[in-house]
């Protein structure tokens, strides 16, 4: 199994701090953002990792984490997107890189306090389809919340106003083959995206989605509030932990 961290974004609600430089390069208590998807992924055992990043500081990427062997990988490949055409727009450009293998995909901005090694280890060995990773949160109609019946996913909406769980769809997604067939049937969304929730709800309206709850906390990194979450939460108890 392979894996893919997005890293690209224009990161504006990060403004002025990414005017200077790509989101993901930005520190979280003593690491660059970035390095905390691709550790994750290596803690769950995957050492062939694409970077998919985008804008001008695209290459700061490349003198940061080189050939990725600092972090355990074993090869790290580069992607670069053109625009902003979201989540499901950059996984795309990862389709060659993928080669009809299962992969995991990790949002470039996500952090957990443990691993994925358990729902790695599942989607191994899961025939066909698709994993999603879920947390309870206090606010979730800031994300993709799933509605839920059973060990069923039913559906899931971006951004509800009611929102029929209290769960948010995090950004660690595994995905078969079909990925890139759905990708390619995708519209935009009113925001001028390929959106990933649409991807999800494709495997889902197939019958082929699973999920699994994190243990442990999660948060992105996406605002000043969540950067300034995160370098705390590193900070009293570390990430990626393997206990």
């Amino acid at each position: 199994m392979k894996g893919v961290v997005l890293a690209g974004g224009l990161g504006t609600r990060l403004h002025p701090l990414t005017k200077v430089t790509n989101k993901h390069l930005l520190p979280v208590y003593d690491k660059p953002m970035v390095y905390y998807p691709l550790e994750c992924l290596v803690n769950a055992g995957i050492n062939e990792v694409m970077l998919v990043t985008g804008g001008s500081s695209a290459g700061d990427f490349l003198r940061l984490l080189g050939n990725g062997k600092e972090l355990g990988l074993r090869r790290l490949h580069y992607a670069y997107q053109e625009g902003e055409g979201g989540i499901a727009d950059a996984l795309n450009l990862a389709e060659d890189f993928a080669d009809g293998d299962k992969i995991v995909v990790v949002l470039g901005d996500n952090i957990i306090e443990r691993n994925i090694r358990s729902a790695t280890a599942d989607y191994f060995s899961q025939r066909e389809g698709a994993k999603i990773i879920l947390k309870e949160v206090p606010d979730p109609e800031r994300f993709g919340v799933p509605e839920i019946d059973g060990d069923r996913i039913v559906s899931i909406e971006e951004k509800p106003k009611a929102p029929k769980s209290r769960y948010a769809v995090i950004g660690i997604y595994f995905y078969d083959g079909r990925v890139f067939e759905i990708i390619k049937t995708l519209k935009p969304s009113g925001r001028g995206e390929l959106e990933i929730t649409d991807v999800n709800n494709a495997y889902i309206e197939a019958g082929t989605m699973t999920y699994e709850v994190l243990d442990g906390w999660w948060t992105d990194a996406g605002t000043f509030e969540s950067l300034h979450r995160a370098s705390n939460m590193v900070a009293e108890g570390g990430a990626n932990r393997l206990d």
